[in-house]
């Protein structure tokens, strides 16, 4: 019973990351105001085919001549020489990306370098490509339970002698703080990443309706 309880557990633990993953989107999205991320790449490849159409998905649709105007501007001003051209290029992406942003309801401060990717959102890029996802939920599953792990331990050991001192307690609150918080922030990432979802189906399927 014990063994099938902590393999149920196991389970659930895998079942609540799977939802916070995939609903997630904002998060996934985190790196488009970078200079290697896919709002860029798509706005390299598009330029240089002189083809707008794939940068439209990245705007919301009353952006959509905004974007088509700059895009013409950009492959005018690149005639006039490579000078021109990385000016004009980096011009449209700072224009594009920010747009994107705004539409996401997320800040934009800049263009930032590759590097500024975080891991876990190459890997999610590079799942994509491969057309697997096994070692993403992988590498983020081992993360997120190790978490949970360390910080169960650790409180666990000091409940074991809060009460022998003041300072002995102290230590265990502090761990059971620090415990409680990460599980309380997991959950309600998916609990509010999830009500989002939901809203965000919900509006589709309303707009549909009519």
């Amino acid at each position: 019973m014990k063994v099938a309880n902590q393999q149920t557990g196991r389970l659930m633990t895998l079942a609540l990351f799977a939802l916070l993953v995939i609903a997630a989107p904002q998060t996934a999205l985190a790196h488009c105001d970078t200079l290697n991320g896919p709002v860029v790449e798509t706005a390299r490849t598009a330029l240089d085919k002189g083809d707008v159409t794939p940068l439209l998905k990245w705007v919301r649709a009353d952006e959509e001549k905004g974007i088509q105007a700059a895009f013409q501007k950009t492959l005018e001003m690149r005639a006039l020489g490579a000078e021109a051209k990385e000016f004009a290029d980096m011009y449209f992406f700072e224009t594009l990306v920010r747009i994107h942003r705004a539409g996401e309801g997320a800040p934009y401060t800049g263009l930032k370098p590759g590097a500024a990717i975080d891991p876990a959102v190459a890997l999610a890029d590079q799942a994509l490509e491969d057309g697997s996802v096994d070692k993403l939920v992988k590498v983020l599953t081992n993360a997120m339970v190790n978490g949970i792990r360390e910080r169960f331990a650790h409180a666990y050991e000091n409940q074991k002698h809060a009460d022998d001192s003041v300072s002995t307690g102290r230590e265990f609150v502090e761990s059971y703080v620090v415990f409680t918080h990460y599980v309380e922030g997991l959950h309600g990432l998916i609990k509010g990443n999830a009500a989002h979802h939901g809203e965000a189906v919900a509006a589709t399927q309303a707009e549909h309706a009519h």
